[in-house]
């Protein structure tokens, strides 16, 4: 993995927080520039996130034999186990200790559908998001893992018009009533710009360099704060994924850094846990008539601590039992071959 590619997903998973602070704490209200810029335009880190998805996607899998079978179980054992972890967690909260997230509902049936990735319409009547609200990424995430899975199944050379042809022929089903309108939106082509932008990385289109790539990212910057998310794959996927190439050209230096590639890591647990650790916070706040600031700051090294033990107590654990399982099956595959 390119250490510049996993200190932007670092970058984005702390964008998403910040944003969710704002709403927490102060319901997307906010008076300074920075306050605005996180309330109004903290979910384009989510765009980064699916561009780096199908960039790292793209590349991991190019010029390796690998069957669908196998891909979705490596997804799967990257994405279910926390994912599972911090839902149940959000639906005991939700359950037993309903006013530290009172705008939740809890519902048996919405719970497993979250769990399996199903789009549903929240019991809380807020739109189709699941018991841990962030999720909704997810599911979308899933999706893209399924569609590439199936791509396996052609060439390389075919896999990324296999995966436009089959994203537009979802969006037109899902125009039917018994498919849900969650696949219609635009934001699953970010997954394209990411394959697209890992077939340019490995053609060697991407020339290394600093102010350039500073300049490129300035001026992405600049287009996602002037323009709101009305047309969300131009307004910021495009430029989301100006600043995923500019960072891949200041490889060099990223490179030798370990701590930027160790907040890499952690970006997912950091994007999991993280609404919970706020929305117990605001509960402390609220309750005990605290400042904002003074909780905020606090929350902030909780979420780092405990996204950092969830990397190493539990995606790392299961991804490495995962894959000497797979190894295991395997060798024997192979034994049994020789036999």
């Amino acid at each position: 993995m390119l250490v510049s590619v996993q200190a932007l997903r670092a970058l984005a998973a702390w964008v998403v927080v910040f944003h969710h602070v704002m709403q927490v704490f102060f319901d997307f209200q906010a008076d300074s520039f920075v306050g605005r810029f996180f309330a109004e335009r903290g979910a384009v880190g989510v765009d980064i996130f699916f561009v780096i998805s199908g960039l790292v996607i793209y590349l991991s899998t190019q010029g390796k034999r690998i069957t669908p079978w196998r891909f979705m179980l490596s997804r799967v054992v990257r994405i279910v186990p926390a994912y599972w972890l911090y839902s149940l967690i959000a639906a005991l909260i939700i359950a037993f200790a309903n006013p530290v997230m009172p705008v939740q509902k809890f519902d048996l049936h919405h719970l497993l559908l979250s769990l399996l990735f199903i789009p549903a319409e929240n019991p809380g009547g807020f739109g189709l998001y699941p018991t841990l609200n962030v999720g909704w990424t997810l599911n979308y995430e899933m999706f893209f893992y399924l569609l590439f899975a199936l791509a396996f199944m052609l060439t390389e050379r075919l896999r990324l018009l296999f995966i436009v042809l089959a994203l537009a022929t979802f969006s037109l089903l899902a125009t039917q009533p018994w498919m849900s309108d969650f696949y219609r939106n635009s934001i699953v082509y970010e997954f394209v710009f990411g394959m697209l932008l890992g077939a340019i990385y490995k053609r060697g289109w991407i020339r290394q360099g600093l102010w350039l790539p500073l300049l490129v990212i300035a001026a992405a910057l600049l287009a996602i704060h002037q323009v709101d998310s009305s047309m969300r794959l131009l307004h910021w996927g495009l430029p989301s994924t100006l600043i995923v190439a500019a960072c891949i050209a200041m490889e060099p230096w990223f490179q030798d850094n370990r701590l930027l590639r160790h907040m890499g890591d952690c970006s997912y647990s950091v994007y999991l846990l993280h609404v919970i650790v706020l929305s117990l916070g605001w509960y402390l706040q609220a309750s005990l008539d605290l400042a904002p600031a003074l909780v905020i700051a606090a929350c902030i090294p909780v979420i780092a601590l405990a996204a950092w033990a969830s990397y190493e107590l539990i995606e790392k654990r299961f991804f490495v039992c995962a894959k000497v399982w797979v190894g295991q099956r395997a060798d024997q595959s192979r034994l049994q071959s020789l036999s």
